[in-house]
């Protein structure tokens, strides 16, 4: 309750910084905006497929896609502006496209700059928070796998499915880029940062190769939180339980060597099993994630079950070029189990 009479009396919210990109950070978003926080994401800019990585090609801007789904998931405006950011184009030239990531690209071109672009989106949007770019650079994932192989790309990393098979050397940006100092300043200040859900090698991990976030995230006095993914991903992380998630996520951010640091003060994993009929259903996707009985002794983070898991199936948009998870968090049960840590 401390943190609750320290607000109280300096009248500050408490600031809570969100670290990912795509589905899982969305989520996320979309419940904490109800609660009175101070709230800034710091958003991948790795991706390179579907609508994003088309404009990323044409018009050499930053990747767009994963900008506006914050922006939406923190938007307070009206329904009809928020399906309008979320409007894909199902004929025609613009085909795939989608409307918010032609209008935030539109912006940056215009206004010279990405954060430009997300100041005028977000007033827009009349956003609850703050959306930033992990980093200003142009950057792009790369990996090499035990058996030589090299992934050059998200998308190529995405669509490949025998990394689990073969394992990996190393992740890396190639090019390489440099921390946003709005990003580095916002993990400086805040008072809990949450990392994921998302996937692990595509839209959280990207975030910590880029120079200086690592550090920054290790030097914050802030709560670390990671909330661990519904499923896993076949072909990637099969077999992962919920502690596979943080040591390899820990290893990165240790630079490549674990040390036995422990970087993340809390895990929030789901403990509700989808429903059997929907676990086969979609098996193309992964197995759920589980935390077992030696996770639980064996690990040494403070580790929070909790129901976490979104009712049916979540729903796709026609013409979406990309793969989407279709067994999804509530947002609003991550909002509450996050709002418990900060009391």
């Amino acid at each position: 309750m401390e943190t609750k009479k320290q607000n109280k009396i300096t009248n500050k919210l408490p600031k809570v910084v969100v670290i990912g990109g795509g589905t899982g950070t969305f989520t996320v978003l979309s419940g904490l905006k109800h609660l009175p926080l101070d709230l800034t994401a710091i958003v991948s800019m790795a991706d390179d497929g579907g609508s994003t990585g088309r404009l990323r090609d044409e018009f050499g801007v930053l990747p767009p896609g994963d900008l506006r789904q914050c922006l939406v998931a923190l938007s307070e405006a009206d329904l009809v502006m928020r399906k309008l950011f979320n409007h894909r184009y199902e004929n025609g030239g613009l085909s795939g496209h989608n409307f918010g990531n032609i209008f935030i690209s539109t912006l940056e071109q215009v206004t010279g700059s990405i954060d430009k672009a997300l100041d005028v989106a977000g007033k827009i949007l009349n956003i609850r928070g703050r959306v930033i770019p992990v980093t200003l650079d142009k950057i792009s994932l790369h990996a090499e796998l035990l058996n030589g192989k090299v992934l050059d790309g998200e998308s190529a990393f995405m669509e490949y499915q025998l990394v689990s098979k073969y394992g990996i050397k190393k992740i890396f940006l190639e090019p390489s880029g440099d921390a946003n100092p709005k990003a580095l300043q916002a993990i400086k200040e805040a008072d809990l940062i949450v990392v994921g859900p998302g996937k692990l090698y595509t839209s959280v991990l990207p975030n910590f190769l880029v120079r200086g976030v690592s550090n920054a995230f290790i030097k914050s006095k802030a709560k670390k939180v990671f909330i661990a993914n519904l499923m896993s991903q076949q072909g990637h992380t099969d077999n992962f339980s919920v502690t596979d998630y943080v040591r390899t996520l820990e290893k990165y951010i240790c630079n490549g060597s674990h040390t036995g640091q422990k970087i993340f003060d809390t895990i929030i994993y789901n403990t509700k099993k989808p429903p059997t009929t929907l676990v086969r259903r979609y098996a193309d996707e992964g197995e759920p994630v589980v935390c077992t009985a030696k996770c639980l002794k064996g690990d040494h983070h403070r580790l929070v079950g909790a129901d976490l898991l979104a009712e049916g199936v979540a729903k796709t948009a026609k013409k979406d070029l990309l793969r989407r998870t279709l067994i999804r968090h509530d947002s609003d049960k991550l909002a509450r189990a996050i709002e418990r840590l900060l009391a």
